[in-house]
């Protein structure tokens, strides 16, 4: 079965405060979208890249190699994460079986092992439905007020912080991913759509530097980890 791997890429950063993207900001000499590509370039398990960016957006073309080792399909990306998913989906449903997988990785997440990208694949390799990468919460959670004061603390026993790559079967979903837009859904990851649609995905354990560059701060530890892997 094809590994579609699906880069949701189609933000403008607007939180993050830069005048590019994000994905294009630049750690250990590259831009993060181009860390991520590289990865899913070089991964045998891997059958297509699928990419989801903005319409205007043809940035993405000068960080491909001149023959890349496999197909990359770009799919005009949508207002949300989950639209872009979903259009990439769209994109490529009709080459895709209803079995295959797709695997979804934020593009401002440069810092993914291929060891991690191993494991989750060949944790999930035979499962129904599929499941994620994350990792269990170890810090001390508070709930607060609206103004910010403490109102009790959170059991922490089985929490885990999501992460991606997320992989799920292509079909289911495409199918929770339509059906959770169309009722309004609050849509935070793929996990959250196919657990509204009654599924339960696979939790598997990965690394915490597998962090997500949503502040500058972040960037320069996204800097630091890459660098260190130099």
């Amino acid at each position: 079965m094809a590994v579609w791997a699906v880069i949701p890429a189609a933000g403008v950063g607007r939180r993050f405060g830069a005048d590019v993207p994000k994905q294009y900001l630049a750690a250990a000499g590259r831009p993060l979208l181009a860390h991520v590509l590289d990865l899913f370039l070089a991964a045998p398990a891997v059958s297509a890249i699928v990419l989801a960016t903005a319409p205007e957006d043809e940035r993405w073309r000068d960080l491909l190699p001149a023959s890349p080792s496999r197909p990359v399909v770009r799919a005009p990306g949508g207002g949300t994460r989950a639209g872009s998913v979903l259009a990439a989906l769209d994109a490529v449903a009709g080459d895709a079986a209803p079995d295959d997988w797709a695997l979804v990785h934020d593009a401002a997440r440069p810092c993914l092992s291929r060891a991690d990208l191993e494991r989750l694949i060949d944790a999930l390799s035979n499962d129904a439905v599929g499941g994620l990468l994350a990792t269990p919460v170890v810090d001390t959670l508070k709930r607060s007020d609206d103004s910010d004061r403490v109102t009790g603390t959170a059991e922490r026993g089985g929490l885990w912080r999501a992460l991606t790559p997320q992989m799920f079967r292509f079909a289911l979903l495409r199918d929770a991913l339509r059906e959770a837009l169309a009722a309004g859904f609050e849509i935070t990851d793929e996990a959250s759509a196919m657990e509204r649609a009654g599924h339960r995905p696979r939790l598997v354990a990965g690394g915490a530097e597998n962090i997500k560059v949503t502040r500058p701060e972040d960037l320069a530890l996204a800097e630091i980890i890459l660098r260190g892997r130099e």
